[in-house]
């Protein structure tokens, strides 16, 4: 699978990542004690909605643009509002021509006293990163490894913060990378909060991680079930040709918040964003007893 992003911004998988991200960092700032952002695959932290990738594959326009359009309820109103503060953000002149990647609805919402590390290994992609970021003296972006830079960036001096693991899925072994890097993070940085986004392409290796990475939490960590939370969305039957039908994100210690936010959010948005038959999602812990057997353990 090739996820090179520019062709995919706004499409429905970035709004679930991205409401989920901007609800666990407005959640961050809560508290008055600063706090760190690392992002292990930050892109070009915003994108044009009117440039030859975006108009080549106009995903956004059945993600970002039917939820701007909608009629949204008031608990899905104020599920999605960080995410949508961002969104205008970007588009100060009305309508939406710019899309705000993980670095930009980072930037937007955190603080003064906040620090943002991005990491972005494409060369190309890490220099449009430190020119947008150039006078923000809270952000520092490399040109360097993701899943390598989080044994120096871990445990962040701040002691409090999130890392956004979000890769591009251009390798076959992907998912085996991330759950590596889930375990070393999580190892040097257990209060820490984790976003992990994933495709639901290879349902085997996406469930694969999901068990695995919960099975390993709860059970050898002592983790909590709470601790865990996976959320996905796809928009037309998973097992369907073409164009991802499915995405979502596991979210290790979420804010206490994230679950009965995403009960309200997620089949509002399976409703609105929904392109054909077997739409669907689900809010769970990433185990269920199909999946443990408990008595093994």
């Amino acid at each position: 699978m090739n996820y090179r992003h520019a062709f995919h911004a706004g499409n429905f998988a970035d709004v679930l990542k991205h409401a989920v991200l901007a609800l666990c960092l407005n959640h961050l700032i809560r508290k008055d004690k600063p706090a760190r952002y690392i992002d292990t695959h930050a892109g070009t932290g915003r994108y044009d909605l009117t440039s030859d990738a975006a108009r080549r594959s106009p995903e956004w326009q059945a993600g970002v643009a039917r939820v701007m359009d909608a009629s949204r309820p008031e608990a899905v109103e104020a599920a999605l509002a960080p995410w949508l503060k961002t969104v205008r953000a970007c588009n100060p002149d009305g309508g939406l021509s710019a899309y705000p990647g993980s670095p930009d609805i980072a930037a937007a919402i955190l603080r003064e006293q906040d620090r943002i590390h991005l990491c972005e290994l494409h060369e190309a992609d890490c220099r449009t990163l430190d020119q947008r970021y150039a006078r923000d003296a809270r952000i520092k972006a490399e040109q360097r490894d993701g899943y390598k830079a989080l044994a120096a960036l871990l445990p962040p001096r701040e002691r409090r913060g999130l890392v956004m693991i979000d890769p591009p899925f251009e390798q076959r072994d992907e998912m085996a990378a991330m759950a590596r890097a889930a375990r070393a993070g999580l190892e040097r940085w257990p209060t820490g909060t984790f976003i992990f986004w994933r495709p639901l392409k290879d349902l085997w290796a996406c469930d694969r991680f999901d068990e695995g990475l919960a099975q390993w939490l709860l059970f050898e960590e002592g983790f909590d079930p709470e601790k865990v939370l996976r959320a996905d969305l796809w928009v037309r039957d998973l097992e369907s040709e073409g164009k991802l039908a499915g995405a979502g994100v596991v979210v290790v210690n979420p804010p206490h918040t994230l679950e009965a936010d995403l009960l309200a959010l997620l089949p509002w948005l399976c409703d609105v964003l929904k392109q054909g038959e077997g739409a669907g999602w689900r809010l769970d812990g990433a185990l269920t007893e199909a999946s443990v057997d408990l008595d093994t353990l």
